[in-house]
């Protein structure tokens, strides 16, 4: 399901390259932060539908799990990365910070940003991810959760309206490079996404994944 889940994800990519051909050439260079807006509404499309279509329960657990996996991801591990990096560099104003160092610093924000659900933490991720070591893009990851969240807000507000939010959605990835995210959704959707209830909208569809999990494997030994 890996494997599909990465071929729904870069097709997603390339529809967003596809709603932008009118577009002018010069304005056809988005932003990180709206770089996966297609991409993770692609995602979700194959994976509601893999979950739907399941044959069994054991096949839907296992693709629950790699959902709930995901929105784990996002919402934790890149979490603690960006509390990582952000006690780094203050850290960094005051001279070299030494290995052992990092490694404290990567186990609190290991500790922290998995609301202390972990086992064991893994103090050396630091020195093993590379994308800390981009060093023209600081913060790299944090534009990930960002694009998650505000594309899983956009395919809710795609369930709520059905076939006819096509076009909303069409316009909205063509106009990716010229607007702000802000922008893009009070235009596109009628939505502020300076308030929480949009955000919400699309955290509601992870907690039913996760809700929907652990119902189906309460009762395994």
């Amino acid at each position: 399901m890996s494997n599909v889940a990465t071929l729904a994800h870069e097709l997603g990519h390339a529809f967003h390259s596809y709603a932008m051909h009118p577009v002018h050439g010069l304005n056809r260079s988005y932003a990180m932060n709206v770089a996966e807006t297609a991409s993770t509404f692609a995602e979700m499309i194959v994976a509601d539908a893999a979950v739907k279509n399941a044959q069994s329960k054991e096949e839907k657990i296992a693709l629950l799990e790699d959902k709930v996996q995901r929105s784990v991801a996002f919402f934790m591990n890149i979490h603690s990365r960006f509390l990582f990096e952000t006690r780094f560099y203050e850290e960094r104003k005051n001279g070299v910070v030494p290995a052992a160092r990092l490694n404290e610093l990567m186990e609190q924000a290991q500790t922290e940003g998995f609301a202390g659900g972990l086992k064991s933490t893994h103090p050396h991720f630091w020195a093993s991810k590379l994308h800390f070591y981009i060093t023209d893009v600081p913060f790299y990851n944090f534009p990930y959760t960002f694009g998650y969240l505000f594309s899983l807000s956009i395919y809710a507000k795609a369930l709520e309206e059905g076939a006819d939010f096509e076009g909303k959605y069409m316009a909205l990835l063509r106009d990716t490079a010229i607007m702000t995210a802000e922008d893009l959704a009070l235009k596109h959707l009628g939505e502020d996404i300076t308030k929480e209830a949009f955000w919400e909208k699309g955290i509601v569809l992870c907690v039913k994944d996760a809700e929907e999990f652990n119902a189906l494997t309460s009762s395994i030994e």
